[in-house]
């Protein structure tokens, strides 16, 4: 039996990079999934799945795609009991001076308010299941500066505040609510050739264990925090980083 038998997963951004390896290391675990993803990719997502997952095409910056997003989710499998707000992008390195208004805008609707609507719009829908995991991507810019970036790196600070907020606005119905921290972890979005390719074997990398990190690890570190594993445990930022923020 897998650690997520019998639970219903929603995930966002799950068309490609971490969203889709975290889908797919649900569906392995035991659980019905729904892929969401505004690119178009969620519906090979979910295919790759098969009968335990649907494909739903949403915007996390709209409250209207996020409430129909959860409906969707329990018109297909009865309920929820997880939720991955994973959907986000990064901006390419300049400084703080020299970032677009437009752009910053961006990354706080998608970054941000993404998470805050799949928070907010999931609490009710997991009460009525009797509780359940909260799970969103924050980043170890997060939780520590980094040159170039701190636009998108205030964003996901603003999830790490989240997080901890409403895990203990929401301890009393049982959900728990949690962030992970990625690093440099290497998907398409970061430069592979293709989506979850291997990263170069001889390329090392600025951080303790001198490596990229892959999807499948993110994925393992979001199933660890769905599943009963961590049930004592919510507001929590995990770093999932190699050791780059503890330099």
């Amino acid at each position: 039996m897998g650690k997520l038998e019998g639970m219903v997963a929603v995930v966002t951004g799950a068309g490609s990079g971490m969203g889709r390896a975290s889908a797919l290391l649900f569906a392995e675990e035991g659980a019905k999934v729904v892929c969401a993803d505004v690119s178009g990719h969620e519906e090979s997502a979910a295919a790759e799945i098969g009968k335990d997952a649907i494909a739903v095409h949403a915007d996390v910056s709209q409250a209207r795609d996020v409430k129909a997003m959860f409906a969707a989710a329990v018109d297909a499998f009865g309920r929820l009991d997880v939720v991955f707000n994973n959907a986000g992008f990064n901006a390419p390195h300049h400084p703080l001076d020299e970032t677009d208004d437009d752009l910053f805008d961006r990354l706080v609707a998608v970054n941000l308010r993404g998470v805050f609507l799949g928070i907010k719009y999931a609490v009710p829908v997991l009460r009525a299941s009797g509780g359940g995991s909260i799970i969103s991507t924050a980043s170890a810019t997060g939780l520590v500066g980094r040159k170039g970036i701190a636009a998108y790196g205030g964003t996901k600070g603003g999830v790490v505040s989240l997080t901890m907020g409403a895990a203990l606005d929401f301890a009393a119905d049982n959900i728990r609510v949690n962030c992970i921290c990625p690093g440099m972890i290497y998907t398409g979005r970061g430069g592979a050739p293709a989506d979850n390719s291997e990263p170069p074997p001889t390329r090392k990398m600025p951080v303790p264990m001198a490596r990229y990190g892959s999807p499948r690890e993110i994925a393992t570190a979001a199933v660890f925090l769905a599943s009963d594993d961590s049930s004592y445990i919510t507001g929590v930022a995990l770093p999932v980083d190699g050791g780059y923020t503890a330099e």
